[in-house]
């Protein structure tokens, strides 16, 4: 081959390469035009960012490592999973930040978070700020106290003191009934968390704590004095916990929903739920599984 035959299959060459780069800048830049709201910036910043809670076992707490564990994180993780795909990075990075019952709504409305992970009920009044994914499991509010209290119902505790976490959709169901003259001489008091929830109860600085019954089921069962505890009553509430996401962003919603319809339809979502409760002693009720089923939409 003379010089110049050369160089015309080096310049047919250089062509090609230049074609197949401009096609593949192309192709990216219509991906990253392609994403909106919460997977383009997640895709700009290549991190996700999840909000979990310190304290909210089963569901999301620290182990003893410090690190994010529970129900809702592994549900979390397996939608980052699912956005990695979603976004064509699969070096998207994972970062966790603590929220608690004052601070959750605020940060997935300014972004500080992208999803939070723990134990939101989803309320139409919250969705005037937030969005929720599907119902992934329902709870309502009742009663850890002391079996010397003797105590059945919330009413047992008119002229005592009831723990509550600020914040919670149980402090307010509770002072609701209070405000309609359902619990006269009741008390409230305010803690930051489930923890310190159970500590007043233990230290006698409460006579119980309300919250979710699944919630005081795991306390229970980590308590110091659990052979002096009960719960009881009746629920006070329905609580359906969503995985809440910002409002007005169709895309991210539907990466989210589509993971857990997928663990809803092939019936993994199971085994992760007796991973996390099988240890409390507590099985998948009827309203749950009925819920997991009609929540298992087809692709």
């Amino acid at each position: 081959m003379d010089r110049f035959a050369q160089a015309r299959r080096n310049s047919r060459i250089s062509t090609a390469m230049a074609i197949t780069a401009v096609a593949l800048a192309a192709g990216g830049a219509a991906l990253a035009q392609d994403l909106t709201g919460t997977l383009k910036k997640i895709s700009a910043q290549e991190t996700l960012t999840i909000g979990h809670r310190e304290s909210s076992a089963p569901f999301s707490f620290y182990d003893e490592k410090k690190q994010p564990v529970g129900f809702a994180v592994e549900l979390c993780e397996r939608i980052a999973l699912s956005v990695r795909k979603a976004i064509d990075k699969p070096q998207m990075k994972v970062a966790y930040r603590a929220v608690n019952a004052q601070t959750r709504i605020a940060a997935v409305v300014d972004g500080a978070v992208d999803l939070e992970c723990g134990t939101t009920t989803n309320m139409l009044t919250r969705q005037r700020q937030v969005d929720f994914s599907a119902i992934y499991f329902t709870t309502g509010t009742r009663v850890l106290s002391r079996k010397s209290a003797a105590a059945r119902e919330i009413e047992d505790f008119q002229g005592k003191t009831v723990g509550v976490v600020a914040g919670s959709t149980n402090e307010r169901a509770i002072k609701a009934m209070i405000d309609a003259g359902k619990l006269a001489n009741l008390r409230l008091s305010a803690v930051k968390d489930y923890a310190e929830g159970l500590a007043a109860l233990e230290a006698n600085s409460v006579e119980a704590f309300a919250t979710d019954d699944i919630v005081l089921y795991d306390l229970l069962s980590k308590s110091r004095i659990k052979g002096e505890l009960e719960v009881v009553g009746r629920f006070l509430t329905y609580d359906p916990y969503g995985l809440m996401m910002r409002r007005d962003d169709p895309d991210f919603r539907l990466v989210v929903n589509r993971t857990l319809a997928d663990l809803f339809r092939t019936g993994e979502i199971k085994e992760i739920y007796a991973k996390w409760f099988d240890p409390l002693g507590v099985p998948l009720s009827p309203l749950l599984k009925a819920g997991f089923e009609l929540q298992a939409l087809p692709e």
